[in-house]
Order: structure tokens, then sequence, then C-alpha cells
């Protein structure tokens, strides 16, 4: 996956190139480096070679191949690359399916913090058991999650989704509210005194610095509590910068306004209409 995602980032390099745009080396660099370096240390290492036989393991793999990873990814600005390599129908059909209502909603900084939620909340089923001990799992988990956070991350990073500032606010508040909500999971899992996953012990011969069974679930709980609610804050700091942006646009379209414009607004406002409606002939 490396591999092919690093030749596709070149071939599009390539084709912004013979569009005439100059890609810059930063993003690159970002992409390379931080994006699909941070994957290879994650797939390659400690995490990714133990994940099938420790809990914390394979919980701290999943949730940083979910938010780690795709946002570094996004440093690279995949999509702006995107769309100055493509032109024409092709362009047109990206830009289709980046406003459609799938962006839209998982463009959402609500919807990422409740997904995460869903997918920590099945570390406190037998399901993760499961999905540890399964090796068609374990490598599509390298795969899917990354994907999935791509997803959830590249809206708000590029702002391929555009919202109005009432809407960028109630976001603001209800992802701060999940900071404390995201972390119940990890919680959960620290304190239980039993086996959530109610997996196997391990077969053949246990290296003596592994963990026992227990104290491996309560550091799945510890990392995934630490993961979650740091992950949320690059959330709230978009959001913010997201926020600002917005009200600096509308604030210098006022600007722009006459004064004798402005208090025609402001009546229309307190008359209920909308910009636009037509006044009493």
């Amino acid at each position: 996956m490396t591999l092919l995602a690093a030749a596709a980032y070149a071939l599009g390099i390539a084709a912004a190139r013979r569009r005439g745009t100059r890609w810059p080396l930063r993003p690159t660099l970002g992409f390379a480096l931080l994006g699909l370096g941070s994957y290879a240390v994650i797939e390659f290492g400690f995490l990714g070679t133990y994940s099938g036989e420790l809990r914390f393991a394979f919980t701290t793999r999943i949730a940083l191949l979910l938010f780690v990873v795709p946002a570094l990814v996004a440093t690279g600005k995949p999509v702006g690359l995107l769309r100055a390599a493509l032109a024409g129908h092709p362009l047109v059909v990206v830009n289709r399916v980046l406003a459609s209502r799938v962006f839209r909603v998982m463009g959402n900084a609500v919807f990422g913090p409740v997904f995460a939620l869903a997918v920590f909340c099945v570390f406190l089923t037998p399901l993760a058991g499961l999905l540890r001990l399964s090796p068609v799992a374990e490598d599509a988990i390298g795969l899917l999650v990354p994907l999935v956070g791509l997803v959830l991350v590249l809206p708000l990073t590029e702002l391929v989704v555009l919202r109005t500032s009432l809407f960028i606010a109630a976001e603001f508040l209800l992802a701060f509210a999940e900071l404390v909500v995201d972390a119940i999971p990890g919680i959960v899992l620290r304190l239980s005194d039993t086996l959530l996953d109610h997996a196997s012990p391990l077969v053949g011969t246990v290296p003596g610095w592994f963990p026992s069974a227990l104290r491996d679930q309560q550091l799945s709980g510890d990392l995934l509590w630490l993961i979650a609610e740091v992950a949320d804050i690059p959330i709230l700091v978009l959001l913010f910068i997201r926020w600002t942006r917005h009200d600096r646009r509308e604030s210098a379209s006022i600007d722009e306004l006459s004064d004798a414009e402005v208090e025609e607004l402001t009546r229309a406002h307190l008359r209920g209409e909308r910009p636009g409606d037509a006044g009493p002939g």
C-alpha cells in the first residue's frame, strides 16, 4: 500500500506539471515523510508486529491508523493535488464526489468523533478478540482503517465541505463535548477486572516481557484513552481556524456594503425576511 500511494502521488505531481502547475516541495515531503512514514512505522514496527498477540498493540495500532496517519497524510494536500492533476470531465466527477452527501456527512466534525467512539466500543466486545486473532482482518485493518480516516480528515483539513458560521459553532460545541465521551471506552478497558474480548490465551512460548492478559487490557485502555483525548484537540483547532476564516470572509463582505445597504439588511432581518426577498409593494 505504501508503494502504491507513493506512486499515485508521483503520478499526480507529473500530471499537474504537464498542466502547468508546479507542485510545492513542502506538501510532497509531508506526504512522503510524515504520512507514508508514519504508516510504515506503525504497520512494520512494533505495533504491526505484535498486533495479533498484544491487545494494547492492536488497539493502539487501529487508533493511530484512524487518527494520526490520515492527519499526517493530509499535510500532503492530496485533494489539492488531485484537482491540479485533473481537467475536464474527470475533474467534474471528482468535484461532484467531494460535494456529495456522503462527504457532507462525513466531513462534519461531529461525525468523526462519533464514528471513532463506535469503533472503540468494539474493543469492549468479543469481536475485538476475533479481529485481533484473524490474519485476514489484520490485513484488512491496515488497508481500510487509514482510508476511512482520510475520508473523515480531508474535508476538515482541505475545506472541501463549506459550512455556515452557525453550523461551525454548533460543530465546535459538540466536538468539545465529545472530548469527554471519547474517553469512555479507554476508561472501561482500564478499570474492568475481567477480559472483555474473551480471547483465548496465546498458544506456545510467550516472551517473558509480555504483560498478563489483564494488564495487557489495562495498557490498551490507558493508550486508547490518551489517543482519543489528544486526537480531538486538532479537530477543535481546525474548527476554530475554519470559524475565524469564515467570520473574516463575512466581515469583509459586509464592509463592502454601503451604510444604506447595511441598514436595509438590518431592517429585513428584524422583519424576518431573507436577503433578496421582495419588500411590500
